[in-house]
């Protein structure tokens, strides 16, 4: 007589093991193809400077496509959810940069004397705060199922102070001028 010997928990803890593992990778994959992004824009930016257009054409294509690829990452992963889970996402993330992660990079910083990264944390805080505020306002309107009124966005090209509607004279975050403020389409 054969006795039968259930080995569902060690296929189904092994499947969990593996999905682990890819979700780690995807997680990596995810990270790495963003800033490969964010970096071929820089780039791009640069060889305009320099006269080489096509060159910055060549790194913009190229960040389009990892933008293609973090995309496709974060779908497998599945976390692009309803619009309310993206905003209490986006909120959750936003809050954390400007209450725990920035500040304590600010610190160290000024610590070590770095003026140029003290003010890129700096200034990045003082908008992450923004940012979560505008998200907040999102998730108020969603919450009696309305999108929010029909308003322009405008990025400051030098902090990334973000505003609603018009920019201003002068960036309250870094004292740009209202030209530095870029219209989001």
């Amino acid at each position: 007589m054969r006795t039968y010997i259930d080995l569902s928990w060690y296929l189904e803890l092994k499947a969990k093991l593996t999905m682990s593992k890819t979700r780690d990778n995807l997680k990596g994959a995810f990270a790495g193809e963003s800033q490969a992004n964010r970096r071929y824009i820089a780039f791009a930016e640069k060889a305009d400077k320099e006269g080489f257009q096509q060159i910055a054409r060549l790194f913009r294509a190229a960040a389009e496509a990892e933008t293609v690829h973090a995309i496709n990452h974060l779908k497998a992963m599945g976390e692009i959810k309803s619009t309310r889970d993206n905003l209490q996402t986006a909120l959750s993330g936003e809050t954390f940069e400007f209450q725990k992660m920035y500040p304590g990079y600010l610190d160290t910083a000024r610590q070590e004397n770095d003026k140029q990264a003290a003010w890129s944390f700096d200034v990045a805080n003082k908008v992450e705060q923004i940012h979560a505020n505008l998200y907040a306002k999102a998730i108020q309107a969603q919450e009696v199922r309305k999108d929010l009124p029909n308003a322009g966005y405008y990025v400051c090209g030098v902090c990334g102070n973000t505003v609603e509607v018009s920019p201003p004279e002068i960036c309250p975050i870094c004292g740009a001028p209202k030209n530095k403020f870029i219209k989001v389409a």
